[in-house]
Protein backbone atom coordinates (compact mmCIF):
# COMPACT_ATOMS: atom_id res chain seq x y z
CA UNK A 1 0.00 0.00 0.00
CA UNK A 2 1.06 3.55 -0.64
CA UNK A 3 2.83 5.16 2.30
CA UNK A 4 1.42 8.50 1.08
CA UNK A 5 -2.14 7.21 1.59
CA UNK A 6 -1.27 5.68 4.94
CA UNK A 7 0.16 9.02 6.04
CA UNK A 8 -3.00 10.76 4.80
CA UNK A 9 -5.16 8.27 6.70
CA UNK A 10 -3.26 9.03 9.92
CA UNK A 11 -3.44 12.81 9.30
CA UNK A 12 -7.19 12.61 8.72
CA UNK A 13 -7.66 10.58 11.88
CA UNK A 14 -5.72 13.22 13.86
CA UNK A 15 -7.58 16.17 12.32
CA UNK A 16 -11.10 14.73 12.22
CA UNK A 17 -11.10 12.27 15.11
CA UNK A 18 -14.55 10.86 15.86
CA UNK A 19 -16.13 12.59 12.86
CA UNK A 20 -14.77 9.69 10.81
CA UNK A 21 -17.23 6.82 11.25
CA UNK A 22 -15.10 4.46 9.17
CA UNK A 23 -11.85 4.64 7.23
CA UNK A 24 -10.86 2.11 4.60
CA UNK A 25 -7.66 1.81 2.59
CA UNK A 26 -8.18 -0.70 -0.23
CA UNK A 27 -6.80 -1.19 -3.73
CA UNK A 28 -4.82 2.02 -3.53
CA UNK A 29 -7.79 4.22 -2.55
CA UNK A 30 -8.70 5.83 0.76
CA UNK A 31 -12.36 6.20 1.75
CA UNK A 32 -13.75 7.86 4.85
CA UNK A 33 -17.38 7.71 5.98
CA UNK A 34 -19.23 10.54 7.71
CA UNK A 35 -22.59 11.03 9.37
CA UNK A 36 -24.96 13.62 7.89
CA UNK A 37 -24.40 16.14 10.72
CA UNK A 38 -20.62 16.06 10.19
CA UNK A 39 -20.73 16.28 6.39
CA UNK A 40 -20.55 20.04 5.75
CA UNK A 41 -18.12 21.04 8.54
CA UNK A 42 -15.82 18.16 7.61
CA UNK A 43 -15.85 19.17 3.94
CA UNK A 44 -14.91 22.73 4.91
CA UNK A 45 -12.08 21.40 7.05
CA UNK A 46 -10.89 19.11 4.23
CA UNK A 47 -10.69 22.09 1.90
CA UNK A 48 -9.22 24.66 4.30
CA UNK A 49 -6.93 22.57 6.52
CA UNK A 50 -6.19 19.38 4.60
CA UNK A 51 -5.70 21.14 1.21
CA UNK A 52 -8.35 19.28 -0.83
CA UNK A 53 -8.86 22.13 -3.25
CA UNK A 54 -10.81 20.29 -5.94
CA UNK A 55 -14.04 18.36 -6.02
CA UNK A 56 -13.64 15.89 -8.88
CA UNK A 57 -17.03 14.16 -8.63
CA UNK A 58 -20.14 13.93 -6.48
CA UNK A 59 -22.77 11.23 -6.89
CA UNK A 60 -25.57 9.55 -4.97
CA UNK A 61 -25.86 5.82 -4.33
CA UNK A 62 -29.00 3.79 -3.63
CA UNK A 63 -28.07 0.78 -1.49
CA UNK A 64 -31.47 -0.92 -1.74
CA UNK A 65 -30.66 -4.59 -2.49
CA UNK A 66 -26.96 -3.78 -2.71
CA UNK A 67 -24.99 -6.56 -4.44
CA UNK A 68 -28.30 -8.38 -5.09
CA UNK A 69 -28.85 -8.97 -1.38
CA UNK A 70 -30.91 -7.21 1.28
CA UNK A 71 -29.18 -4.19 2.80
CA UNK A 72 -29.47 -3.50 6.52
CA UNK A 73 -28.06 0.04 6.81
CA UNK A 74 -29.13 3.43 5.52
CA UNK A 75 -30.40 3.40 1.95
CA UNK A 76 -28.88 6.57 0.44
CA UNK A 77 -25.36 7.92 0.52
CA UNK A 78 -23.55 10.73 -1.27
CA UNK A 79 -20.00 10.06 -2.42
CA UNK A 80 -17.41 12.76 -3.11
CA UNK A 81 -14.09 12.31 -4.88
CA UNK A 82 -11.62 14.97 -3.81
CA UNK A 83 -8.17 15.92 -5.08
CA UNK A 84 -5.39 17.67 -3.23
CA UNK A 85 -3.01 19.08 -5.83
CA UNK A 86 -0.69 20.34 -3.07
CA UNK A 87 -0.40 16.88 -1.49
CA UNK A 88 -0.86 14.93 -4.76
CA UNK A 89 -3.48 12.59 -3.23
CA UNK A 90 -7.10 11.68 -3.77
CA UNK A 91 -9.77 10.98 -1.18
CA UNK A 92 -13.21 9.45 -1.35
CA UNK A 93 -15.78 10.72 1.17
CA UNK A 94 -19.09 8.92 1.75
CA UNK A 95 -21.86 10.54 3.80
CA UNK A 96 -25.05 8.73 4.74
CA UNK A 97 -28.48 10.37 4.61
CA UNK A 98 -30.34 9.91 7.90
CA UNK A 99 -33.88 9.55 6.49
CA UNK A 100 -34.61 6.99 3.75
CA UNK A 101 -37.99 8.60 2.98
CA UNK A 102 -36.48 12.07 2.50
CA UNK A 103 -32.72 11.79 1.88
CA UNK A 104 -31.22 15.11 2.96
CA UNK A 105 -27.70 16.50 3.26
CA UNK A 106 -26.33 20.04 3.38
CA UNK A 107 -25.04 21.44 0.11
CA UNK A 108 -21.28 21.67 -0.38
CA UNK A 109 -21.73 24.09 -3.29
CA UNK A 110 -20.38 26.87 -1.06
CA UNK A 111 -17.26 24.80 -0.36
CA UNK A 112 -16.57 23.66 -3.93
CA UNK A 113 -18.51 25.46 -6.67
CA UNK A 114 -18.09 22.39 -8.90
CA UNK A 115 -20.75 20.66 -6.73
CA UNK A 116 -23.55 22.74 -8.28
CA UNK A 117 -24.57 20.55 -11.20
CA UNK A 118 -23.51 17.31 -9.47
CA UNK A 119 -25.93 18.02 -6.62
CA UNK A 120 -28.69 18.88 -9.07
CA UNK A 121 -28.07 15.57 -10.84
CA UNK A 122 -28.18 13.60 -7.56
CA UNK A 123 -31.42 15.40 -6.67
CA UNK A 124 -32.97 14.71 -10.06
CA UNK A 125 -32.01 11.06 -10.41
CA UNK A 126 -32.04 9.88 -6.76
CA UNK A 127 -34.15 12.44 -4.90
CA UNK A 128 -31.40 13.52 -2.50
CA UNK A 129 -32.22 17.03 -1.27
CA UNK A 130 -29.23 19.32 -0.70
CA UNK A 131 -30.19 21.86 1.92
CA UNK A 132 -28.86 25.33 1.16
CA UNK A 133 -28.34 24.76 -2.58
CA UNK A 134 -29.16 28.00 -4.43
CA UNK A 135 -30.84 26.43 -7.47
CA UNK A 136 -31.89 22.84 -6.69
CA UNK A 137 -34.04 21.80 -9.64
CA UNK A 138 -34.08 19.00 -12.17
CA UNK A 139 -31.21 18.97 -14.64
CA UNK A 140 -31.64 15.82 -16.79
CA UNK A 141 -35.31 14.83 -16.70
CA UNK A 142 -38.25 16.85 -17.98
CA UNK A 143 -39.89 19.52 -15.80
CA UNK A 144 -43.04 17.46 -15.34
CA UNK A 145 -41.23 14.20 -14.62
CA UNK A 146 -42.54 12.32 -11.59
CA UNK A 147 -40.15 10.28 -9.45
CA UNK A 148 -36.42 9.67 -9.51
CA UNK A 149 -35.33 7.22 -12.23
CA UNK A 150 -32.07 5.93 -10.70
CA UNK A 151 -33.73 4.67 -7.53
CA UNK A 152 -33.68 0.91 -7.53
CA UNK A 153 -37.44 0.67 -6.91
CA UNK A 154 -38.30 2.93 -9.88
CA UNK A 155 -40.07 0.87 -12.60
CA UNK A 156 -37.87 0.06 -15.59
CA UNK A 157 -40.52 1.27 -18.04
CA UNK A 158 -41.25 4.42 -16.02
CA UNK A 159 -44.69 5.64 -14.99
CA UNK A 160 -45.65 8.10 -17.72
CA UNK A 161 -44.71 8.68 -21.32
CA UNK A 162 -44.55 11.90 -23.25
CA UNK A 163 -45.81 12.38 -26.79
CA UNK A 164 -46.77 15.17 -29.14
CA UNK A 165 -50.53 15.49 -29.60
CA UNK A 166 -51.30 16.97 -33.05
CA UNK A 167 -54.89 17.89 -32.03
CA UNK A 168 -53.86 20.07 -29.10
CA UNK A 169 -50.55 20.95 -30.77
CA UNK A 170 -48.53 20.37 -27.62
CA UNK A 171 -46.65 17.74 -25.69
CA UNK A 172 -48.85 15.65 -23.37
CA UNK A 173 -48.18 13.09 -20.67
CA UNK A 174 -50.06 9.84 -20.41
CA UNK A 175 -49.70 6.58 -18.49
CA UNK A 176 -47.15 4.18 -19.94
CA UNK A 177 -48.61 2.00 -22.69
CA UNK A 178 -45.70 -0.41 -22.98
CA UNK A 179 -46.85 -3.93 -22.30
CA UNK A 180 -44.60 -6.03 -20.06
CA UNK A 181 -42.70 -8.69 -21.97
CA UNK A 182 -40.44 -11.59 -21.23
CA UNK A 183 -36.82 -10.48 -21.28
CA UNK A 184 -35.17 -13.76 -20.28
CA UNK A 185 -33.62 -15.33 -23.41
CA UNK A 186 -35.40 -18.43 -24.71
CA UNK A 187 -32.21 -20.44 -24.42
CA UNK A 188 -32.42 -19.89 -20.65
CA UNK A 189 -36.19 -20.18 -20.07
CA UNK A 190 -36.98 -23.08 -22.44
CA UNK A 191 -35.35 -26.43 -21.82
CA UNK A 192 -33.99 -27.96 -24.99
CA UNK A 193 -34.21 -24.75 -27.06
CA UNK A 194 -31.88 -24.96 -30.05
CA UNK A 195 -31.00 -28.55 -29.28
CA UNK A 196 -29.22 -27.59 -26.03
CA UNK A 197 -29.62 -29.66 -22.89
CA UNK A 198 -29.61 -28.03 -19.44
Amino acid sequence: MSSKLETLQQDLQQQLGERIRASKLEIGELTIELAAQDYLPTCQLLRDTMQFEQLIDLCAVDYLNYANAPWSGRRYAVVLHLLSVARNVRLRVRAWCDDDDLPLLPSVNGVWSAANWYEREAFDLYGVVFEGHDDLRRILTDYGFIGHPFRKDFPVSGTVEMRYDPETRRVVYQPVTIEPREIVPRVVREEGYGGLQH
